[in-house]
């Protein structure tokens, strides 16, 4: 489900690109340090944000690391960026990809996820004891959602929503002054997250009669494609504006740029591919 929250490069700096991937590539080597080589490849951009976004906010002592090469990209070199939210980055990052391979491996019955799950299991309890509460947000999530695929819930807003709580539990990297508004802006990033992802899966859903709320929007669009995808779209715009506004407001002027990228472009390029991909199968 997740990976949709990235920059769009064509819009970023130069600067801002390195800087970007300079975290990126700092949550992969924290990730490897920490857990090993297997845990690199649950890397997902959406922590890279999430770095970003508590860096520009908190601005902690951070270490550069110029001239690093790597093993996946030994012909370039790179900087690597890493602070104390790395670490935590690095482990919620454990945490979604160890549910989100059970929670797969339930509902599809792959072997190559549930191999992945077992060798991630050492790591995921290392993670786990680190922080209880993030692990049991992400249990009570799984569980929830399975409970309203069973029950072929149809209210988006509400299945949205139990994504947005989610996030929101992994947002709110401390208990202070902005607890409150990472809590709500991680709900609403959680929430365009599901919905972006329902919007992708409709058609394959559909075929393998797969759940999916926005089966039952599509219907009350009388199966009319435009009318759909418009009622999505506008729905994933209310989420990323209500973030948006909550993002404005915070005192960030570190990776400010980056963010606001992130928000008002990045997100929407998993969108513009689908419907590249639809007018190419329509040609």
């Amino acid at each position: 489900m997740f990976g949709y929250i990235t920059v769009n490069k064509d819009t970023l700096s130069e600067e801002n690109k390195k800087i970007y991937q300079s975290y990126y590539c700092g949550l992969c080597q924290t990730m490897k340090l920490q857990y090993g080589r297997r845990a690199q490849m649950a890397l997902n951009y959406d922590m890279t944000f999430l770095i970003v976004l508590l860096t520009g906010l908190y601005e902690p002592d951070s270490v550069t690391r110029d001239g690093f090469v790597c093993s996946v990209h030994p012909t370039k070199k790179r900087t690597l960026r890493t602070n104390e939210i790395t670490e935590y980055a690095a482990a919620m990052n454990i945490l979604l990809a160890y549910y989100n391979l059970i929670d797969d491996w339930k509902d599809d019955k792959s072997l190559t996820k549930k191999t992945y799950a077992e060798m991630l299991k050492k790591d995921f309890e290392k993670a786990k004891k680190g922080y209880p509460i993030q692990a049991k947000a992400i249990e009570d999530y799984i569980a929830r959602l399975a409970e309203c695929e069973k029950s072929n819930d149809t209210n988006i807003d509400a299945v949205a929503g139990l994504t947005g709580e989610m996030l929101g539990i992994l947002f709110a990297w401390k208990q202070d002054e902005w607890q409150k508004d990472l809590k709500e802006f991680g709900c609403y990033m959680g929430k365009f997250i599901y919905i972006m992802d329902a919007y992708e899966d409709i058609g394959d859903d559909v075929k393998k009669k797969s759940y999916n709320p926005l089966i039952q929007l599509m219907h009350c669009c009388n199966n009319d494609q435009e009318k759909f995808d418009k009622s999505c779209r506008l729905m994933m715009t209310s989420m990323l504006s209500e973030a948006a506004k909550i993002f404005e407001r915070l005192p960030i002027l570190l990776h400010a740029d980056i963010i606001r990228n992130v928000l008002y472009s990045g997100v929407w390029s998993k969108y513009e591919y689908i419907q590249m991909k639809k007018r190419k199968k329509h040609k």
